[in-house]
């Protein structure tokens, strides 16, 4: 048998290992979340003495009680969130699309200096502005509302979404620009027209990971939040710990964390395809 025939006779056999090892991979990295969702379907006095998977005994019972275990709909608090990244979202395709048309396509003064700036505070952790930053929300009495989480946005302050529009931006021939603005088209116009059309797949990559960062906040929101009614979904989890009398309620906890997980896995399951041709896009043109 010559070497040929050898490969292709071993061939099957390398695609069943390579496929078992990405099954076993795949099992591990998923095992807490299907602990998470069979923890919430358990008798909370059994959640940590059975660790096994199968719910035994089976019960809705941490979904119907904790829905309303805070005194109001957990609805609610879903909702609270949903509006917050509505607007988070809107504020960076607005902003960050506009700032990136600027640095790639515009020539006004100090660009590649202010552009440096910007790629500078990528590194500066959150933690660093929050203070001067509530101070500043505090004294303009926004504290206890959503503005101070939803106006930055606005302003295009997530400079990671800014540089990967400039790098999208720049991969479109300026060609384009060129015949646009022969045809009498402005700044402005070829912009609306030609440039954020042809943004589509960076800009369902913006929107997705807004919509992640947005709804698994929970320092920022712990911060300028205070009333429970205005919480969102990530503060209302932390309300089912009670750390001070060391009884919490774990078993509503899981169930309603299954809940604020639908959301995420609906967004994936509707746009995985474009958020896969959006990566794959900017990754290979950035």
């Amino acid at each position: 048998m010559s070497a040929t025939a050898a490969a292709q006779a071993n061939r099957p056999l390398r695609s069943v290992i390579r496929y078992a090892v990405l099954i076993l991979f795949a099992l591990v990295m998923s095992y807490p979340l299907l602990w998470l969702v069979s923890s919430s379907f358990k008798p909370e006095q059994v959640i940590f003495s059975e660790p096994g998977l199968l719910p035994d005994p089976f019960t809705l019972r941490n979904y119907i009680d904790g829905w309303n275990k805070l005194g109001m709909p957990f609805a609610l608090f879903m909702f609270n969130s949903a509006v917050i990244c509505v607007l988070c979202i809107a504020g960076n395709l607005f902003s960050c699309t506009l700032a990136a048309y600027a640095f790639a396509r515009l020539s006004f003064p100090f660009s590649k200096v202010a552009f440096a700036i910007m790629l500078v505070t990528i590194m500066l952790p959150f933690h660093v502005t929050i203070l001067p930053q509530y101070i500043m929300f505090q004294k303009l009495g926004a504290v206890n509302t959503i503005i101070p989480l939803v106006l930055p946005k606005f302003f295009a302050v997530d400079a990671f979404f800014v540089f990967l529009l400039v790098q999208f931006i720049r991969s479109i021939p300026r060609d384009l620009d060129e015949a646009a603005e022969l045809d009498g088209s402005n700044k402005y116009q070829t912009f609306w027209h030609i440039i954020f059309p042809l943004c589509r797949p960076a800009l369902v990559i913006v929107a997705v990971f807004t919509f992640l960062w947005t709804w698994n906040d929970f320092f920022g929101q712990l911060i300028y939040l205070t009333q429970t009614e205005k919480y969102t979904a990530a503060l209302a989890l932390n309300l089912f710990i009670d750390a001070t009398s060391g009884e919490s309620a774990w078993g509503m906890l899981f169930a309603m964390s299954v809940i604020t997980l639908i959301p995420i896995f609906v967004l994936f399951v509707l746009f995985q395809k474009q958020l896969a041709d959006g990566i794959a896009t900017t990754g290979l043109k950035g």
